[in-house]
């Protein structure tokens, strides 16, 4: 079993430009501190063979850090609009994915019973395996409240929610949204849970949707913020225009989501024609109808058949499918950790096909094929704004 470390490393040219003001400077400080050190590696991974990338990432910072596996299991389908789930076949499904390495699960607060089910897979997780098996299952959650006045009870009474929903004394990471900037009630609020933190409620803090400015300035509000999870797919590049530069400087991650956009990027869609009433596979699902107004924002249905067509071709010279393709070249893009892959836990499973990403290894032509496709599409950056502002805009 082979141990792999990889150092961050500063960019050998801007993709942004940071206010260049005293914060930013301790910023970079810091930043190189960490790096001087060799307990700051930002990943350390145990591979089966050689060939096998990276599997498990540290998120890091300063004294904060946890290990988690670089696929998550997103849990946002339990939250409806998939299909009913089962409780009892959601938790065997659960015990599937950790049985197979895939052992790290997304959740957050609203996602209907998603915490729950967490709490009743831990506590088989406790009764029926060993507890060297236990160490290795992570759950992260989110927390999305609305702009209330962000007390230090407030807060306190929240976490303590999702602390017993999941059954566990500390929560490994919990996930901060903020709806509104104009509200800075978001400084509070997370200035409220790095106290909880320092209690040991919650191991490590973490971000999402927020975007660069607003990461900036709460890490010069010295918030000890591990990652921030934002949207973030072949279709979506823009987390690699500005927030990619941010978190190298800084040691923070990205987690992302609709990195296989709910099942678009897959050969279900491959060669539809949706514009043709019930021609195509339906758009059943809240992911689908989602990801489908970010690919006709991007450049269309018949721009998407073209990267379709492209990732068909590079799944087919690697023997994998297309969904592996599009996971794999966004876990190597800089300052990304970790990508999402939604799990319907009962109802359908893709362990297999999910786990053959840890094995594929893109050569210069394959990257360079979907980089060009890719490319052919709107900036989205100047249609949407930065990470997060879809779900901030008027």
């Amino acid at each position: 079993m082979a141990v792999v470390t990889v150092h961050n490393v500063l960019p050998s040219s801007s993709l942004v430009d940071l206010k260049p003001n005293v914060s930013t400077a301790k910023l970079l400080a810091r930043s190189a501190s960490r790096r001087a050190v060799a307990s700051s590696a930002s990943i350390r991974c145990c591979v089966a063979s050689d060939q096998e990338v990276h599997r498990v990432v540290t998120l890091k910072n300063g004294t904060n850090s946890l290990e988690i596996c670089r696929i998550l299991n997103g849990l946002w389908q339990t939250s409806g609009g998939w299909g009913r789930i089962d409780r009892d076949d959601a938790v065997e499904a659960m015990l599937r994915h950790a049985d197979a390495g895939l052992s790290t699960f997304d959740m957050a607060d609203h996602y209907g019973p998603a915490e729950d089910l967490y709490g009743i897979f831990i506590n088989r997780v406790r009764r029926e395996r060993p507890p060297e098996y236990l160490e290795k299952v992570r759950g992260l959650t989110k927390w999305v409240p609305p702009p209330v006045k962000m007390t230090s009870s407030y807060v306190r009474d929240a976490i303590n929610v999702s602390r017993k929903r999941m059954d566990v004394a500390s929560l490994d990471m919990l996930q901060f949204h903020w709806w509104d900037y104009a509200n800075s009630g978001y400084l509070d609020a997370l200035k409220h849970l790095a106290d909880l933190k320092e209690e040991g409620k919650i191991k490590t803090l973490a971000l999402t949707n927020f975007d660069t400015e607003r990461l900036q300035i709460i890490l010069e509000n010295g918030i000890p913020v591990v990652s921030n999870q934002v949207q973030h797919s072949i279709v979506d590049m823009r987390p690699q225009q500005k927030m990619a530069e941010l978190c190298n400087l800084t040691g923070v991650k990205l987690i992302t989501y609709g990195t296989v956009m709910g099942g678009l990027l897959s050969e279900k869609f491959l060669d539809t024609n949706l514009s043709i009433p019930f021609a195509g596979p339906p758009l059943n699902t809240p992911s689908l109808q989602k990801y489908k107004r970010m690919v006709d924002t991007w450049g269309g249905w018949g721009q998407f058949q073209v990267l379709l067509q492209t990732l068909k071709k590079v799944a087919s010279k690697h023997g994998v499918t297309i969904p592996t393709v599009a996971v794999k070249y966004i876990l190597d893009q800089p300052a990304v950790a970790g990508s999402m892959v939604g799990v319907r836990l009962g109802l359908s499973e893709h362990i297999n096909e999910t786990n053959k990403v840890f094995s594929l290894v893109l050569d210069e032509e394959d990257v360079s094929s979907i980089k060009e496709v890719s490319q052919k599409g709107k900036n989205l950056l100047k249609v949407i704004g930065d990470c997060g502002d879809e779900y901030r805009r008027a």
